[in-house]
């Protein structure tokens, strides 16, 4: 890969940014104030370095591997006919409380500056033992930011006890009653006779067109949204079983449709830039906070080819290359998102409030969002791994503990030291 200028586009907005749009939440001083003894200002991690060699590219780039549609096919008959997103959401039968509803525990885990405009927390007895990861949206599926008529919320959860991950599927329509149903995420085994879990926490996840790209341990995994499929059993186990199909107790499953090999950098972050043409999948590496290497930031192109909906643009090999990368010197970085020729990173902190810091980054130089007044800049949730950008509507969603919030991306752009 070369590094090279990439053009960049403004789609038109498509009138729906009075959705999401609200008043800042009103939190309780326990939960927003971070005195001055405990803020201190994070390593600056500078600009950005590009990567140009051959060797550094070729680490990152991915191998397509599409399961036969023989296996799909059968599958499918054996379960009976695959079904939509709308199924799920028609299907709900679980609520996420309002933001008023959150305990002051649940509501120390928001950014203090800049603050969500929106929260929901999830029910404990519902997330017990369960991991959350990244979120995704209908406004990465497509630029209206509707799937049909729908707006929806992916968020992935995983259990390591029982090496399992699932996604909940939020009927975002009504923004005061969020609902959802679980889909358990699998991967066909023995040619579409069964499936297994996918025994993989999920740190990234992006829904672009019909296809959603779930990071793994053994590389990024591709599901076909057109593809849930209806569990016939409640049993605990995962698969075919006496009396029909089980999703570990879930009313619905997700097959893989396809997985995407990486080659010795993994991707473990995830966005969308629908800002870049084509638009771009945007990845990210996990660097441990104690490590002296640096953290690496690529793109992918999505390829426009209309038989090759929501897949990433491939060789005649079956290669996906990398568009263009970067590294950083920010290692504790625990969610990516580009747009306009900016990324954002945020990063992680082992200190016992909880706070992060939110960078923008680019080719000259880097800047934190701050603390209002204060000459600090760790006031970012520490725990929230995902930041999806819904550009019609301009809101930044993330998942930090037992919440899940948005902001405008202008208040973060507005915060900057």
């Amino acid at each position: 890969m070369m590094q090279r200028g990439r053009h960049r586009r403004r789609k038109r907005g498509k009138a729906l940014r009075a959705f999401l749009a609200g008043t800042a939440l009103a939190l309780t001083a326990a939960a927003t104030m971070i005195s001055a003894s405990q803020a201190t200002v994070a390593a600056d991690p500078g600009a950005l370095k590009p990567l140009a060699t051959a060797a550094e590219t070729d680490a990152l780039r991915l191998h397509e591997q599409l399961e036969p549609r023989s296996t799909l096919d059968t599958l499918a008959a054996a379960m009976g006919k695959p079904e939509g997103v709308s199924a799920v959401l028609a299907d709900a039968d679980h609520s996420l409380r309002g933001s008023a509803d959150c305990t002051a525990a649940e509501r120390r885990a928001l950014p203090v500056e800049p603050a969500a405009t929106r929260a929901y927390c999830w029910d404990a007895a519902d997330t017990r033992s369960w991991r959350p990861g990244a979120v995704t949206t209908s406004g990465d599926a497509d630029d209206d930011g509707l799937w049909g008529q729908n707006r929806v919320i992916l968020s992935a959860w995983s259990q390591g006890a029982h090496d399992l991950a699932r996604v909940a599927f939020i009927d975002a329509n009504d923004l005061d009653r969020l609902t959802y149903s679980w889909v358990l995420l699998a991967v066909p085994v023995d040619e579409g006779r069964d499936y297994r879990a996918l025994d993989s926490q999920v740190s990234g996840m992006v829904w672009y067109q019909d296809k959603l790209l779930v990071t793994a341990a053994d590389g990024l995994y591709v599901y076909d949204m057109n593809r849930v499929q209806r569990a016939t059993t409640d049993a605990p186990a995962v698969g075919r079983v006496n009396g029909g199909w089980a999703a570990h107790g879930n009313r619905w499953v997700l097959p893989a449709v396809g997985i995407y090999r990486a080659g010795t950098t993994h991707p473990d972050y995830l966005s969308l830039d629908r800002s870049t043409s084509p638009d771009s999948l945007v990845a990210s590496n996990w660097v441990s906070k104690d490590s002296d290497r640096n953290v690496r930031l690529w793109r992918y192109d999505l390829s426009a080819s209309s038989d090759r909906a929501g897949l990433l643009t491939t060789d005649a090999a079956g290669f996906t290359p990398v568009d263009e990368a970067y590294e950083t010197r920010a290692p504790g970085t625990g969610a990516v998102l580009s747009y306009r020729s900016e990324w954002y990173l945020g990063r992680t902190t082992q200190d016992q409030d909880g706070r992060g810091t939110l960078w923008r980054q680019n080719a000259t130089g880097a800047h934190a969002t701050r603390c209002g007044t204060d000459e600090t800049n760790r006031c970012w949730s520490g725990q929230a791994e995902s930041l999806s950008y819904w550009e019609a509507t301009g809101e930044v969603w993330s998942q930090s503990g037992q919440t899940l919030f948005s902001l405008p991306l202008n208040t973060i752009d507005r915060s900057l030291t």
